[in-house]
């Protein structure tokens, strides 16, 4: 199933629950908590990034606080990097995500700043969008994984272009990604391979195995953020991707419109 409506894949401690098993294929994961967890990260690497609310995380014997936001939509958060073979105990009130990639090396503990991370305003006209490059390549460094998220003002499309990455060559990367969704309502693309027009809204998930992806539509009155989680089987790590080349020229466009005023959405709290 490539579109998972919230409360569909719930399972143990976690109210989302994403493994490449799950998935169907190799590196990529997801889980959500909406209460304290205590787990193994074994063979896959994660972050802890607060949705809603603050965080203890206890990691191998250390202890941290993830100062975190009220919403996706008031604020940067903080985060935390934990590597592979970690016993892990979350605590606080709120909402956390953890993207997470099979990975083989394993790197120290490291925590994020909220203050340290890149907010980028992409695009122009109605399809300008904010993204938080958090874990993305030469941001962070991971053995395989990255993640982003992305806010789209009501009204507005993001991940526009359509683009894929399944393919291996100069510009583009193969990436199994994930798509997280909070706000809404709002409608997710997915096209090329296997065909996906949903409805999303706050806890829903969508897969992309391969295929174009996008737009991501936010419906007017509702703003819409996800977090995006990619990872793959390259040594190196990258989101490069193509887009549809019969929408490709929509980037050349952006040149002549300006800027929606509303992006940025956040920043990193004072």
């Amino acid at each position: 199933m490539t579109h998972i409506p919230f409360g569909t894949a719930t399972a143990d401690q976690w109210a989302v629950e994403i493994t490449p098993a799950s998935a169907g294929w190799t590196y990529s994961g997801l889980r959500v908590a909406d209460n304290p967890v205590a787990f193994e990260t074994g063979g896959e690497e994660m972050l802890v990034l607060p949705l809603s609310g603050s965080f203890d995380v206890v990691a191998d014997g250390r202890t941290f606080t993830l100062h975190g936001r009220e919403s996706v939509f008031t604020a940067v958060s903080d985060f935390l990097y934990l590597p592979i073979g970690t016993s892990v105990t979350i605590t606080g009130s709120g909402r956390v995500a953890l993207p997470s990639a099979r990975a083989s090396r394993r790197l120290p503990i490291r925590y994020g700043p909220a203050a340290d991370v890149p907010v980028e305003v992409r695009g122009a006209g109605q399809a300008s969008r904010q993204i938080n490059n958090f874990c993305a390549p030469g941001v962070f460094d991971c053995d395989r994984l990255m993640a982003v998220e992305v806010l789209t003002p009501e009204g507005n499309w993001s991940s526009y272009p359509p683009h894929k990455h399944d393919e291996q060559h100069e510009g583009e990367a193969v990436l199994e990604e994930i798509y997280y969704f909070e706000g809404g309502p709002g409608y997710q693309r997915v096209y090329g391979s296997h065909e996906v027009l949903a409805e999303v809204s706050a806890g829903d998930v969508v897969l992309v195995p391969r295929g174009y992806h996008g737009p991501s539509m936010a419906a007017p009155g509702y703003d819409l953020y996800y977090l995006n989680v990619l990872a793959g089987p390259a040594d190196e790590r990258s989101m490069a991707f193509c887009d549809d080349p019969r929408h490709a020229w929509i980037r050349e466009s952006w040149a002549g419109q300006a800027v929606d005023p509303r992006v940025p959405m956040t920043e990193a709290a004072r």
